[in-house]
């Protein structure tokens, strides 16, 4: 769970077959939706003394309709979820343009009203430089469930690309939402609690 403040928490999610060889995704069940979904929630209220007023769910796999009824019901009506699916796009489309550097890192095309490529890598204006070896790649940004305005989205997607603080670079290519659980996942899976408890530990510490 990250925070406007750029602050984190992590959450373990259930163990479970949620690999599905067919089409190369991972999918939760109703339950473990449900039960992660509550768990962030209860840790939000912890903190605040009332639910989030928005919780916005980053997969890079879509969302079925049982994992859904699964985040809605754990979040209750209080809250608002959107789902955004977030897959690299490095096969899809190259944009170049004139001059010595490549795209401007932020640059958005949108190709509807909840789809979009996004430029997370590319020149930066205020350093005058581009901090990559090749022409950078979007990430596609789908706004797949619920409703917010794209432009939203994109922006809170460039803004988590520079939350990792363990790193000297100026910013990832993936949102910290995305990049810390295929990093960090394996880690967390592998070091099951002897008392059953969910680790719920400041981003900080895994970084």
């Amino acid at each position: 769970m990250f925070l406007t403040n750029g602050e984190g928490i992590v959450f373990r999610g259930a163990l479970g077959p949620w690999f599905h060889a067919d089409t190369k995704q991972f999918h939760l069940d109703d339950d473990a939706a449900k039960r992660l979904v509550t768990l962030v929630i209860d840790e939000y209220r912890r903190q605040h003394n009332e639910p989030p007023k928005e919780l916005f769910i980053h997969a890079g796999s879509n969302f079925t309709d049982e994992e859904w009824k699964g985040f809605e019901g754990g979040a209750g009506t209080a809250t608002k979820v959107i789902g955004v699916q977030i897959s690299d796009a490095f096969d899809d489309l190259k944009l170049y343009r004139m001059g010595k550097y490549p795209t401007v890192r932020g640059t958005a095309l949108p190709l509807n009203s909840t789809t979009a490529f996004l430029w997370t890598s590319g020149y930066v204006p205020r350093l005058d430089t581009y901090m990559g070896p090749e022409t950078p790649n979007p990430l596609l940004v789908r706004v797949q469930r619920g409703e917010c305005r794209l432009e939203t989205v994109l922006k809170d997607i460039l803004g988590l690309t520079k939350i990792n603080f363990n790193s000297c670079l100026f910013n990832d290519r993936l949102p910290v939402t995305i990049k810390f659980a295929n990093d960090v996942g394996d880690v967390l899976i592998a070091a099951p609690l002897d008392d059953g408890s969910e680790p719920r530990l400041p981003f900080k510490f895994y970084v």
